[in-house]
C-alpha cells in the first residue's frame, strides 16, 4: 500500500491545498493530511476549527484522513507508515525552499517527497495572504472550502 502524508499548519487548508489532495489521489492508495503544530506560527484559526473544515472537504473521499501531530514530520511518517511525504509549489521560490527540507528529510529517514504544482487558477493563494485578509475583515470565501467553519483562535 502506497501511503503519502501531506504536512502542514493549514492555517487554513486552502484551495491550493486541495489542488495538491487532486493530483495526488491518483497516486496513492491513501493520503493522510497531518496538520502539525510549528513552533514558530502562531495560528490564527483554532485547531479545532482546521481539523472540521478539512474532514468536511474529504467527507466523501475514504482514502483521504486528517490527523494531527507535533513530533518531527519524518518521525510522524514512520509512525502512520508513510513512505512518501506531498508537497505543493506555487512557483520557483517554494520549490528552493521545499527541496531543501526534502533533501533534510530524505537523509533524516530515507522519506521521499514527491511535488505537485497547483493549478495555474490557484497558484496565488497562499494561507498567509488569506490570513491577513480575514484579520481585516475581507471575505475568503472564493480561496478556502468552507470558510464558515473556521474560527479565530482565541
Amino acid at each position: 500500500m502506497k501511503r503519502a502524508l501531506f504536512p502542514g499548519s493549514f492555517d487554513p487548508f486552502t484551495r491550493g491545498h486541495e489542488s495538491v489532495i487532486a493530483k495526488a489521489l491518483p497516486l496513492f492508495d491513501e493520503i493522510i493530511i497531518g496538520v502539525g503544530f510549528n513552533s514558530t506560527k502562531q495560528p490564527f484559526f483554532s485547531l479545532e476549527s482546521r481539523l472540521a473544515q478539512i474532514r468536511s472537504i474529504y467527507a466523501h473521499e475514504p482514502t483521504v484522513s486528517v490527523q494531527t501531530y507535533s513530533s518531527l514530520t519524518v518521525d510522524f511518517c514512520k509512525e502512520v507508515g508513510a513512505s512518501h511525504l506531498l508537497r505543493g509549489l506555487r512557483d520557483t521560490r517554494d520549490f528552493e525552499y521545499e527541496k531543501a527540507i526534502a533533501q533534510m528529510n530524505q537523509q533524516l529517514a530515507g522519506i521521499e517527497t514527491v511535488f505537485f504544482m497547483t493549478d495555474g487558477n490557484v497558484s496565488a493563494i497562499s494561507a498567509t495572504i488569506v490570513r491577513e485578509i480575514a484579520k481585516n475583515g475581507g471575505i475568503i470565501d472564493s480561496f478556502v472550502t468552507n470558510s464558515s467553519i473556521l474560527v479565530q483562535t482565541p
